[in-house]
């Protein structure tokens, strides 16, 4: 059974190297009880084994067994998918957290795949995104994401050899830290947390997100991820253009979506250059180099 390269560096990051021989067993005990037979993965995952799978009355679906880590990964994404039912995000047909195993509706190629310029795809990104704002509970917050953020910027950049500069590093951190103390409960909603366009799958003439993170935070963490993406042309002019582009759609702070734009593209560029994701990884890099000089002309 293949199994992604990036899928294998990231099971081995988090300490779950167990897990990948574990794999071939694991399918074959889901199959007999969730009635489906299973394809070969999809190359372009990441954070999780993906395939195609049948179910037996010939339904299409597709199998997604999460890398192990701790936390509450499949648990969240199990409860978005319900809070959902199916609308803007894809549909769960059968769930097992204790094995981080998903059953879901079938769907169209992602909109990575597709010839969508950058301002269509910020724009049909931003809409969905808006489709899973509403109130919720039994989340993690955007504060305790805040948190794990800072934590992880900090440890990820010694373990990678520092890739960007230190003054990157203390920028993102101070942002985080404002995000963290901006946190109100009663602000809060559903969020996606990790709108982009490989998370954009077609679904009849429209699309579905997939792969939602999940969390009860200030609706501006997801449009801060649409800050971190398609960093080479975000820099191709002032990159605060995107951020008050997102927050004249959606009525939303544009400083708080930049804050959490500059945290998830530190964040996101370590992680993509320690488990080989290029060049993507280098690209956000060196666009959060440049913003943290730029930044300190325009923030505290």
């Amino acid at each position: 059974m293949r199994i992604p390269d990036v899928v294998q560096a990231k099971a081995r990051s988090v300490g779950a190297a167990s897990w990948l021989s574990s794999l071939p067993s694991l399918v074959t005990s889901l199959s007999a009880e969730w009635d489906f037979s299973v394809g070969p993965a999809y190359e372009d995952a990441t954070e999780a084994f993906v395939a195609p799978a049948t179910l037996g009355d010939g339904t299409p679906a597709v199998l997604k067994l999460l890398v192990p880590r701790r936390g509450t990964a499949a648990q969240d994404e199990i409860t978005v998918l319900r809070l959902a039912g199916g609308s803007g995000l894809a549909r769960l047909l059968r769930s097992d957290v204790e094995r981080s195993a998903l059953l879901l509706e079938r769907l169209g190629p992602s909109m990575a795949s597709g010839s969508l310029p950058p301002a269509a795809r910020l724009a049909i990104l931003t809409d969905l995104a808006q489709r899973v704002w509403r109130p919720a509970s039994g989340l993690r917050t955007g504060a305790e994401k805040g948190v794990w953020l800072r934590e992880h910027i900090v440890r990820r950049w010694e373990e990678v050899g520092r890739p960007c500069s230190a003054r990157t590093v203390h920028h993102a951190l101070a942002c985080a830290d404002r995000r963290i103390a901006a946190h109100d409960d009663a602000r809060a909603v559903l969020v996606h947390g990790d709108v982009h366009q490989w998370n954009a799958l077609q679904a009849g003439d429209g699309w579905k997100l997939v792969d939602p993170d999940g969390l009860l935070a200030e609706p501006e963490y997801d449009l801060g991820v649409l800050m971190r993406e398609d960093p080479v042309e975000l820099m191709h002019t002032d990159p605060w253009d995107r951020a008050h582009w997102l927050a004249a759609r959606t009525g939303l702070n544009a400083t708080a979506i930049w804050e959490w734009g500059v945290v998830e593209r530190v964040s996101t560029g370590l992680l993509a250059v320690s488990i080989g994701l290029q060049p993507i990884g280098d690209q956000m890099l060196a666009a959060a180099d440049a913003i943290s000089a730029l930044d300190q002309t325009r923030l505290p």
